[in-house]
């Protein structure tokens, strides 16, 4: 009965994602040819009394839109059809009113821009300048300082109000999704999850962070965001080799994807199981080694509070506010699966504890719990792994290494063995 209950509220879940116009990867605009993008080649900072400018050399116009957003102060640019390669360094020092900036793919045909603030500031002129005096075409904004008041004021609490072409991004109304629960047992064949025929089991892997976001920095200079993918990949790779797993990776390349997205592709898959990777970083250096988290409301150490907090504000610093998730939908659903999802939850945490303890160090209380965005699917096994920490140098070193990767992944391929044969030994009770 429970597996029917988390099923229907896997079809509900779904059709609202669908309904409220959220588009995973592979469903959206094509990539831009490569004939039809432009390219930025040089960026530079003006300095002036009443203002701070950016200006990006492109060699052809480009269309753009801003906001801003606060906690921290920044403004955040959009590009579409830019090709940022040249200049998609990290994290780098800004001039003025910019304190840094970084660059990084935010979803296909679109780079976004992230200029953290000094201060609050304001939005002057923003425009691109053509081609002039041996100069060539300039994307330009300029900023000055204002009060936190109009700041404020000014700041989006999500997304971008406008899209490229002007027209304004519609929000679902409460009875839009009131709607949607009580017409769930019409939904049409289309968005049904099916049975897979080979009869694999369906594994979501969620190598975390990526493009704008690129997570903790080592310590060497290393980002998360690389070792997880490292990480994610290397496993999708495993259980393919068993042919008892379809592995479903929510990125395979450096783009950012938003927190609710990771778990809305692997519920578009039908996953049976997910697992996040993560490579965090915590004040302590000396803190060390690999764990398990699953969730809770309530986080059950210091530790897994600072790492839940920090991982879950990632799609803030990427222009996304979770607080625009419909609170009442996200409490039915989390209510009906609750108890019987955290429990296998927990089971696979201690599967994979037993199956990586030989190969590498843990964290003391290894298995723990905390308020993850990407662990609150209410019908779905989920579990984040901390495969160590790149704020602890020893740590650092191993997490690079491809022998400790490959002894890591095996045990986890392990874990998910045993997970699944004692599932399905639990529904034949």
């Amino acid at each position: 009965m429970g597996r029917i209950v988390r099923r229907l509220m896997s079809l509900v879940l779904l059709s609202l994602l669908c309904l409220s116009g959220v588009i995973l990867p592979g469903t959206g605009v094509a990539e831009a040819g490569a004939a039809d993008v432009a390219r930025a080649t040089g960026l530079r900072f003006g300095l002036h009394p009443d203002k701070t400018r950016l200006a990006i050399d492109l060699d052809r116009r480009v269309d753009f839109r801003a906001f801003t957003l606060s906690g921290p102060d920044r403004v955040v640019i959009d590009f579409r059809g830019l090709d940022w390669q040249i200049l998609d360094r990290g994290e780098n020092d800004g001039a003025g009113l910019i304190a840094r900036y970084r660059v990084g793919l935010f979803e296909p045909g679109v780079y976004r821009m992230v200029l953290d603030l000094t201060q609050p500031s304001q939005i002057d002129a923003m425009f691109v300048l053509p081609a002039q005096d041996g100069m060539p075409p300039r994307f330009v904004v300029d900023l000055s300082r204002t009060t936190p008041q109009a700041f404020a004021k000014a700041t989006l609490k999500g997304e971008p109000e406008d899209r490229f072409d002007g027209t304004k991004v519609a929000a679902a109304s409460p009875s839009a999704a009131s709607q949607t629960l009580s017409a769930a047992p019409a939904l049409p064949d289309a968005v049904k999850p099916r049975q897979r025929a080979d009869g694999r089991r369906v594994v979501a892997i969620d190598a975390g962070h990526g493009g704008i976001d690129p997570g903790a920095i080592g310590i060497s200079g290393v980002q998360e965001k690389s070792i997880t993918l490292a990480f994610a990949k290397a496993l999708a790779v495993e259980l393919e080799k068993t042919g008892r797993y379809k592995p479903v990776l929510t990125r395979d390349r450096d783009i950012f994807i938003r927190l609710r997205d990771r778990v809305s592709i692997a519920r578009a898959a039908d996953a049976e199981l997910f697992i996040s990777i993560h490579a965090d970083s915590v004040g302590n250096p000396r803190t060390r080694g690999l764990s398990i988290y699953t969730l809770s409301e309530r986080a059950s150490d210091g530790v897994a509070a600072e790492l839940a907090d920090s991982e879950n504000k990632a799609d803030l610093i990427a222009g996304v506010d979770l607080s625009t998730e419909s609170a009442e939908v996200t409490s039915i659903l989390i209510d009906l699966a609750r108890r019987e999802t955290m429990n296998l939850s927990a089971r696979f945490a201690g599967h994979i504890i037993g199956q990586v303890q030989p190969h590498t160090e843990l964290l003391r209380k290894p298995v723990r719990s905390a308020g993850f965005a990407v662990l609150k699917a209410p019908d779905m096994p989920s579990v984040l792994i901390e495969t160590g920490f790149l704020s602890n140098r020893q740590d650092e070193k191993v997490l690079q290494d491809p022998s400790h990767r490959s002894r890591l992944v095996r045990g986890m391929v392990s874990a998910v063995d045993q997970f699944f044969a004692a599932e399905q030994t639990w529904s034949r009770l």
